[in-house]
């Protein structure tokens, strides 16, 4: 195992807990550890999305060989075909996925948080690695760590916050270098301190925003503790600002519906990190 420290590179099998570490999970279990994370149920949509959550081992489960991606353990959100599965606020969801989230059972308040993922290749798909305040959005702020809509070359990250939410001006778009894509593992992570943020990528700074940034839109929502979130959507507001798609599913190609009905559709997380 290699320690997790300042550079973290995407050839690197794993990390290790440090004398610092608030957070630390591997997924070398059976099962997901319900001791440090929630699992969504269907009792939430937003964004448009085109999947409704469950709660499930067929949505969010953990693999060991050949079935992790080329490491020893992985955790696996995943995505199904799966038509009418439930209608949920006037809407027929065909989809069903997986998101877990650390709320109530490990909050922080500055430091370092760390995920090493391998995402899969399809337009529309849309997994993340995000953090949110344990009150009302935006005004207790989100950090988006990385967010993918489906052009493998390229990561987004933003803040969200009173002021500066939805149509954000703070974000910025990383490029892979060549060679390189969101189907290969990369650490995505993101520096918080009472300052500002560095967000990076494999251990390269992609994107700084200070204080002062923040403040020039609106109030600074980033003093309160904060949980993390990782998930698989499926098309919505963000990919179909991306890709246009209208049918057969709103920022959902068919291409990508045959992805997921071939058993395509999943993210593979290594592990997740949060040190001080």
């Amino acid at each position: 195992m290699i320690s997790a420290g300042g550079n973290l590179f995407a050839q690197q099998a794993g990390a290790k807990v440090q004398k610092d570490t608030l957070f630390f999970d591997d997924f070398a279990e059976t099962s997901l550890d319900r001791q440090k994370w929630n699992v969504q149920g269907t009792d939430f949509w937003v964004n448009n999305e085109q999947q409704i959550y469950i709660d499930s081992s067929a949505t969010v489960f953990t693999v060991k060989g050949a079935k992790a991606g080329g490491v020893e353990d992985a955790l696996v959100l995943k995505a199904h075909y799966s038509p009418n599965y439930i209608n949920y606020k006037g809407n027929n969801f065909d989809f069903i996925s997986g998101r877990i989230n650390t709320r109530d059972k490990v909050m922080f308040t500055y430091g370092t948080a760390a995920a090493r993922m391998k995402l899969p290749k399809g337009a529309g798909y849309w997994p993340a690695f995000w953090a949110l305040g344990g009150g009302n959005w935006p005004e207790t702020g989100e950090i988006d760590i990385m967010e993918y809509v489906g052009e493998t070359d390229w990561i987004g990250v933003a803040l969200h916050g009173p002021g500066y939410s939805g149509e954000t001006p703070l974000v910025n778009k990383y490029f892979f270098p060549e060679g390189e894509d969101v189907t290969g593992w990369h650490v995505y992570a993101v520096d918080w301190t009472p300052e500002g943020f560095d967000f990076k990528v494999d251990g390269r700074l992609i994107y700084r925003v200070t204080k002062p940034m923040v403040e020039h839109y609106g109030k600074w929502a980033f003093d309160n503790p904060k949980y993390l979130i990782l998930n698989l959507a499926l098309g919505g507001a963000y990919p179909y600002k991306t890709n246009g798609v209208e049918e057969p599913y709103n920022g959902l190609p068919s291409s990508t519906v045959e992805l997921i009905k071939s058993g395509k559709a999943e993210v593979l997380i290594d592990w997740v990190l949060i040190t001080k």
